[in-house]
């Protein structure tokens, strides 16, 4: 099949069954590849949808600039769209990112602007940075990833039939983490809307609010992560009414250390948010009826984090072990 581009070639990525896992749990685990996407994550389906979305709507001129806040994957996706379409890019990443995904986006030409990484009701956060650079910029265009719900609506009209489908609609669960809440929430619409009784999961990171927000109504973050990308303190125009049954949460630990398990017993190399995620999908799949199917999302893979959760002075600064047990990992079911 011949595709037209980079943005045709964004999507229809492989649903991988996850063998050793299954085999140990009993049930079946299944990861949606998105690191074998052109720009190598999950955002590229979100970079795409926005950009079409903009220039449907007349906000992206030709010869134009994209600017976005940006943890580093929907930067590096929106470079790479921007550069296919013609327009420039800005690029505002927070300091505590990866080596790797802003030597990327420099290697991809945008003009990216490092910050410190604060909170965000600081006005240098580099959400509010980002924003403030799109206002003052004649011909920009501002992305803005987590109110923008064109960014949750490429993933109801993409990610989601393209699981339901995979599965033949054999899908008991699907578990993900929230970056923007784009990704989850549509693709838990997309699968909802296919069949009510798939239970849908949130698996939140330590230091973010939605756990709390989704079981009990209120956003209060305990604890705190380095995993980038993912957990938020507030409720984004994309997570907002997403059709999500309940949240689990799982730690740093558990999602560096599934990360390595991954590596060294399915052969996938991905980042610490689809550690997470498989973490998150493994505990919600011994919960359920033997040979029950789970579905998650493998974002990115792992060679954007070889200075950090795959380097071993910073496995052993940090205090994570490298090489884990499943049981390890997941705990005593």
């Amino acid at each position: 099949m011949v595709v037209s581009g980079f943005s045709g070639a964004v999507g229809n990525t492989p649903l991988i069954e996850l063998r050793q896992l299954s085999r140990e749990l009993g049930r079946r685990v299944l990861g949606k590849a998105e690191f074998l996407n052109p720009g190598g994550s999950v955002k590229d389906r979100a970079a795409k949808g926005i950009v079409d979305a903009a220039e449907a709507r007349g906000a992206l001129q030709s010869g134009g600039t994209i600017v976005e806040g940006t943890a580093g994957n929907t930067g590096i996706a929106l470079a790479l769209v921007a550069n296919e379409r013609g327009y420039k890019s800005v690029i505002v990443v927070p300091d505590d990112q990866s080596r790797e995904k802003i030597d990327l986006l420099r290697a991809y030409g945008s003009d990216v602007r490092v910050v410190p990484a604060v909170a965000f009701t600081n006005p240098e956060n580099y959400y509010h940075v980002a924003r403030q650079i799109a206002e003052e910029t004649p011909g920009a265009f501002w992305a803005n990833q987590f109110e923008n719900i064109a960014n949750r609506r490429a993933h109801e009209a993409t990610t989601g039939p393209e699981i339901w489908e995979q599965t033949g609609g054999r899908i008991d669960a699907f578990v993900a983490a929230a970056g923007t809440g784009g990704t989850i929430a549509g693709v838990a619409s997309a699968l909802k809307t296919r069949r009510e009784s798939i239970l849908t999961v949130l698996c939140d990171p330590m230091g973010s609010a939605l756990y709390n927000y989704v079981n009990n109504g209120e956003f209060k973050p305990e604890g705190e992560s380095d995993l980038e990308g993912i957990g938020i303190k507030r409720l984004t125009a994309n997570f907002e009414g997403a059709p999500v049954d309940r949240a689990i949460r799982a730690t740093d630990t558990q999602a560096i250390g599934m990360a390595h398990w991954l590596v060294e017993h399915e052969g996938i190399f991905v980042g610490g948010s689809s550690g997470l995620n498989v973490v998150g999908a493994a505990t919600i799949a011994r919960g359920l009826p033997a040979s029950s199917t789970v579905v998650t999302i493998l974002c990115d893979g792992g060679a954007r984090y070889l200075s950090r959760m795959f380097n071993d002075v910073w496995m052993r600064e940090n205090n994570f072990a490298k090489r884990q047990t499943l049981t390890a990992i997941l705990g005593s079911p």
